[in-house]
């Protein structure tokens, strides 16, 4: 019995002998035994994998570093913080019991003099002497009575442990002013001030201050940083990194060419400057304010909200000042002469979802959609878990539930209009269209009733199911597709529901398509706000005027403050002020946190008392006020980052880190990340050659699998976009919160319900099965196919390199190109004879090419599947 051996591409060189082979030349050219023994394991799973997965699988699993999933390991040589290493480890795990509320077995941990007091079983520690200290033996499990701390919950781990008994055999180090904490004193709850830049033993690799507080650490760790990335790695990293696309070989080769001091410094400025600059940090900032094209819940209705997202891009590229950024999203129509670009920018609040089902209460969703502009100001701008207070006291954090609602009180008095955006005169045309459709539809309405009494039970129960599901829809709430639908349906059924129908659709073709966008408005008449007992909208409690929590920096003075009247521009003030000691930190982090995995604060969208404390407490605030003193402009902080030596540094894997930085928070080298799900696609897209390079416009409809709308509770259309429309950035793709674009989600694209602040980055099958076979990436496989045959000469080893510099930048190595030779031999052996298999990987090929492109179609979708292209190095 013979066993069919799957091969790539459905021909020539089964996946199995290109797995080995790329096996060897990867193991060969890379001695790590860590690597080596990761690609041994990977190779006994072959079989318990989907074969057509394995290929990438496998070259992911050796060149990705695999020092980077063990945990922080701390070297004996620096000294210990207490209060960014230590105390904020109690603070998380030991407060709850031992802290301002409770002090269960008489001991509080929240200072060290009450650790040196200790409580009924003695002193919990003993300066110079861990073993010897209560603390830690209760921590480690040594004791009976009492029993391993924290009772009840995950211990702590061994990092943690030797982190604290190195500080207690340090002599337990501390401010000798410490207070008890009640969380006011917390590092992220002060004012950041700009700290003194670090000397250093090797000042010539310093490039800018970011390297003088990463060198200090590192020479503190006795580490060495890593040599800097070659100019090929470089230029793919940097390219990747500002405007999300991936450089041409002409652009390599000029760069590499490019023997001046300053070439890239020179690349970086150019870069900043391009259009697609603004793309590219327009998504983060999307994903933040929650951005999707749909209402949410489950009837999910589209709504125009592109203008924002247009405004965002915008204000990237004009480098706008991010005081005025946030300022105009968060009240831009109570600026004096607020512009309509202004009034644009509040759409930032409108990203909330919309319940358009029947029978709902419209002021509880009104509650949940303020409620949900308090949790993405939290999390997205302070960094802080504000929603926590919303049903009672903060359990962790200084905040009150009743400064919950002072912050709920300065959104709960706004409008939600949608402007239209074009000239008067077709303003009022569409104004008069849709007073003649207001009056079709209730005849429409009554002709619909008028059809259903007729029917008798037994017939409307045997109505098409997408009919019935139709008719439960709102007239409004149908999309193009559904009255269509409907309109077929009844047409020979009831000649008055026809002709009501048809009038509808003769209207609507007749009415102009004019932007619009959805903004917030303040009211005339405020709304008064109440506390909300144990969070039930229902059960309204003592009055609160607008107002901010105490433990931050009161709001700035203003003829509205001092009239009791706050409003939203006063809250705008309040967070830009430059005594708040959140917004530029948490600005600064995130930024960190795209160009090196994660921030200085791991916890990117908690800075209180349950968060991470920085890896680098004085570089996070030398930046921020670093941010703040230039004027707010997020270019400069971008070029700082980039132009920075650590910045710059290979991401190669060093065996001696194991141990001292296994996670590399110390940053001693780069780190390889792998590409976001809109960058994966924008480079399939540019390197097919068919990438559409237009900034801006409603969102587009790029080819997805059949039947992704199947599953959601009302039918929707998903109509192809064609021309240069189906080659949009990935930015673009129309974002159905029900049901998004498969291909971005299966990459950890988030789905716009909630907002988010870090994508995870996940390495699973789905994803080797999409850059496969996805209708869309076959598509650009096949242009990309044949763009190889008709840029480079007609033999197998030129077209080949171009291939390979176009999807990696790079040359392929001599190894590398005999697997790539041998694969494109074997594939056109295969494919001589098979016309109809060659007319389907190439279908506009004339036929004399029509073979050498499907070859190539069949090597350019092997590249892109690579881990390599998929990774930013």
């Amino acid at each position: 019995m013979t066993t069919q051996r799957p091969v790539v591409g459905g021909l020539g060189t089964t996946l199995p002998e290109l797995q080995a082979e790329m096996f060897r030349v990867l193991t060969s050219q890379r001695k790590s035994a860590m690597r080596i023994r990761l690609a041994h394991r990977a190779v006994r799973l072959w079989g318990k994998v989907v074969s057509a997965i394995f290929v990438v699988a496998l070259v992911g699993a050796v060149t990705v570093c695999p020092l980077c999933s063990a945990g922080d390991k701390p070297t004996q040589l620096a000294a210990v913080d207490y209060l960014s290493q230590i105390k904020p480890v109690f603070r998380q795990h030991c407060y709850s019991c031992h802290g301002l509320r409770s002090q269960k077995g008489g001991l509080r941990v929240d200072t060290v003099a009450h650790l040196l007091k200790g409580g009924s079983r003695g002193p919990a520690i003993v300066p110079g002497k861990s073993q010897a200290s209560l603390l830690l033996r209760v921590l480690q499990g040594q004791e009976e009575d009492p029993p391993r701390m924290p009772l009840g919950k995950e211990p702590l781990s061994a990092e943690q442990i030797a982190l604290i008994a190195r500080w207690i055999d340090q002599g337990a180090p501390f401010p000798k002013d410490e207070t008890p904490d009640d969380g006011r004193s917390h590092w992220a709850f002060r004012p950041p001030v700009r700290p003194p830049i670090p000397s250093v033993r090797n000042p010539l690799w310093v490039r800018n201050p970011i390297d003088a507080f990463i060198l200090a650490r590192l020479e503190a760790e006795g580490i060495s940083p890593s040599p800097p990335a070659d100019k090929v790695t470089l230029i793919r990293r940097v390219y990747l990194d500002l405007i999300g696309l991936p450089p041409s070989p002409a652009e390599v080769d000029a760069f590499v060419a490019d023997n001046r001091p300053d070439a890239y410094e020179q690349l970086v400025e150019r870069l900043l400057s391009s259009p697609h600059y603004g793309e590219r940090w327009a998504r983060p900032w999307l994903d933040v304010a929650r951005y999707a094209d749909t209402h949410g819940y489950t009837i999910d209705g589209p709504r125009e909200m592109w203008k924002y997202r247009d405004w965002v891009i915008e204000a990237f590229n004009r480098d706008m000042p991010y005081d005025q950024f946030l300022t105009e999203q968060m009240a831009g129509d109570l600026l004096p002469d607020a512009t309509v670009e202004q009034k644009i920018a509040t759409g930032f609040h409108r990203n909330t979802m919309i319940n358009q089902e029947g029978g709902i209460d419209p002021e509880q969703f009104r509650v949940e959609a303020v409620a949900d502009r308090i949790h993405t100001i939290g999390v997205g701008i302070l960094g802080l878990t504000l929603n926590c207070a919303r049903c009672h006291d903060h359990k962790y954090d200084p905040i009150s539930q009743r400064e919950y609602f002072q912050l709920f009180a300065f959104f709960n008095n706004q409008d939600e209009p949608t402007i239209t955006l074009a000239e008067p005169e077709l303003v009022a045309k569409q104004q008069a269209i849709q007073a003649k459709l207001r009056e079709a539809v209730q005849q429409a309405e009554a002709a619909q009733k008028a059809w259903l009494k007729h029917l008798s039970d037994s017939e409307r129960e045997k109505l098409p199911r997408h009919i019935q599901v139709i008719l439960n829809l709102g007239f409004e709430q149908r999309d193009r597709r559904q009255k269509e639908t409907l309109l077929q349906f009844v047409r020979d059924r009831d000649e008055a529901f026809y002709r009501a129908l048809a009038t509808l659709a003769e209207l609507e073709a007749q009415m102009p398509k004019l932007p619009t966008a959805m903004i917030l408005q303040e009211r005339e008449t405020p709304r008064e706000t109440r506390l909300h007992i144990q969070g039930d909208f229902t059960r309204p409690g003592e009055r609160v005027e607008p107002g901010v929590p105490k433990v931050l920096n009161p709001l700035p003075d203003s003829p509205r403050l001092r009239a009791g009247k706050p409003n939203r521009l006063d809250f705008a003030a309040w967070l830009v002020a430059p005594d708040n000691p959140l917004t530029a930190r948490v600005m600064v982090n995130r930024i960190w946190q795209h160009y090196f995995g994660k921030g200085l604060v791991e916890t990117e969208n908690d800075f209180g008392l349950q968060g991470s404390p920085p890896s680098h407490p004085e570089l996070l605030d030398w930046l921020a006020v670093e941010f703040r003193e230039s004027g707010w402009r997020l270019k400069h902080l971008h070029r700082l980052i980039v132009t920075s030596a650590t910045y710059r540094q290979s991401s190669q894997a060093r065996p001696e880190l194991a141990e001292k930085d296994p996670n590399n928070r110390l940053l001693a080298r780069q780190n390889r990340l792998r590409l976001e799900a809109e960058y994966i696609r924008d480079s399939a897209l540019a390197v097919s050659g068919k990438l559409e390079r237009r900034i801006g416009g409603p969102s587009v409809y790029p080819p997805q699998p059949d039947g992704v709308y199947s599953f959601t509770q009302i039918p929707r259309q998903w109509p192809t976009s064609s021309g240069p429309d189906r080659f949009r950035r990935g930015l673009y793709t129309w974002l159905q919160r029900s049901a998004p674009y498969p291909a971005l989600i299966v990459f950890d694209a988030p789905d716009g319900t909630s907002s988010c602040t870090r994508r995870v980055r996940s390495n699973t099958p789905l994803q080797a099965l999409t850059l496969l076979n996805d209708p869309a990436y076959f598509e650009l496989a096949q242009a990309f196919g044949e763009r190889i045959v008709r840029e480079a000469p007609a033999e197998d080893d030129k077209r080949i390199a171009h291939a390979f510099r176009l999807a990696l930048c790079r040359s392929p190595s001599d190894a590398e190109m005999r697997l790539l030779r041998d694969f494109v031999g074997k594939q056109r052996a295969a494919l001589r004879n098979q016309v109809q298999e060659v007319r389907r990987l190439a279908p506009h090929a004339p036929a004399e090419l029509a073979l050498d492109q499907a070859v190539f179609t069949l090597l350019g979708r092997a590249l892109m599947n690579l881990d390599e292209f998929i990774t930013r190095e």
